[in-house]
């Protein structure tokens, strides 16, 4: 994968809310993404709690495969 720049990045981390919730729907969640405090690594610490580390492996395959 070539280096991307950072417009490049400020793009393609929109595609994804946009195709997810439409774009006054993205726009919102930017807006409370700004407005909150947000802490990314506590978060990511408390997403899988449910899961064991190989379900979230098979997750990861999964998705990596199209599945």
């Amino acid at each position: 994968m070539n280096a991307l720049t950072d417009a490049q990045i400020r793009l393609k981390g929109m595609e994804a809310p946009i195709a997810t919730l439409g774009p006054v729907y993205a726009e919102r969640f930017v807006s409370l993404m700004m407005r909150e405090p947000f802490d990314y690594t506590k978060w990511q610490e408390d997403l899988w709690n449910d899961k064991s580390v190989e379900e979230i492996s098979k997750m990861a395959m999964e998705r990596r495969l199209g599945s």
